[in-house]
């Protein structure tokens, strides 16, 4: 699919990877439809593509707001790439999550994606040739503690992109899924980033994802894992996952220490947290 053909729905956009997924669509030429609840970190490009890039504010936990997508791309003219980015992540042990935050997690990333690909693709099918991006994560094949219910959302949405790719394939639509891996992006709290600091984890600009996202979808591409070795973790947890369950106990009491961190409460917290924002400074690390 070439970029400057595309008129591109896309969800999360106002997020580290939407915001530059949004930005170099419109520098190769495409119409986009940037989807999010907050205007401000979408302002600069809306001055800059004024032609191009439209902003749509809707909840997609809602009916009502995944319609109103579905309308302003038809007054778009009609899409043949829909970008589903939208997501959240919550660094926590299963216990340390209330009722209400695993709900919201499941609820964004996994009913509202669903939902609003269900609403989207009469109007993807009347396309020449559309796709689908879902944007999943590494942890949606490897199930890593403190991320059990992020990994049971990006699991769940690797499942689908899988099943719904068959479902269309004598369609004139395609579905790519897509597995970034730890990202420099404002979704990961401070314990987060501490966390993948101590343990040495490699992480990515959003920059640098979404030009390997545009490139696949330019590649007609279904799958993209990304970083190295993460995509050798994948294959190894997927052949020998006894493995892989003994190398991430080793890591257990960094992760609950860290994890208790990011859902401390109260001043009993604030010398760990300190422990915390010291590594950060003394590494040079920033959230985006």
């Amino acid at each position: 699919m070439r970029l400057p053909d595309c008129r591109a729905v896309l969800t999360g956009a106002s997020g580290g990877i939407g915001l530059q997924l949004a930005e170099q669509l419109c520098a190769a030429g495409a119409q986009v439809l940037a989807v999010s609840r907050h205007p401000g970190p979408l302002a600069g490009l809306r001055q800059r593509y004024p032609h191009q890039l439209r902003w749509a504010c809707a909840d997609l936990r809602t009916a009502g707001g995944r319609q109103a997508v579905v309308e302003a791309a038809w007054q778009m003219g009609g899409a043949n790439l829909l970008i589903n980015a939208a997501g959240v992540n919550r660094f926590a042990l299963l216990e340390q999550l209330d009722e209400q935050a695993l709900d919201d997690l499941l609820e964004l990333n996994i009913n509202a994606t669903l939902q609003l690909t269900r609403v989207m693709l009469p109007l993807l099918r009347e396309q020449p040739h559309a796709l689908v991006v879902n944007v999943g994560s590494t942890y949606g094949s490897i199930g890593y503690p403190g991320y059990a219910t992020y990994c049971a959302s990006k699991f769940a949405l690797r499942g689908f992109s899988e099943a719904l790719r068959r479902e269309l394939a004598d369609t004139p639509v395609d579905v790519l899924y897509v597995a970034p891996r730890a990202t420099r992006t404002g979704m990961n709290s401070a314990a987060a980033t501490a966390l993948n600091l101590a343990l040495k984890v490699g992480m990515d600009e959003p920059r640098d994802v979404a030009r390997a996202v545009l490139d696949a979808v330019q590649k007609n591409r279904s799958e993209l894992y990304l970083g190295w070795p993460e995509k050798l973790f994948v294959r190894l947890n997927g052949m020998l996952p006894g493995v892989v369950d003994r190398a991430l106990r080793k890591q257990l009491p960094l992760i609950r220490r860290y994890s208790s961190d990011a859902n401390a409460r109260g001043p009993a917290d604030q010398g760990r947290r300190g422990e915390i924002d010291a590594l950060l400074k003394a590494t040079g690390d920033k959230q985006d």
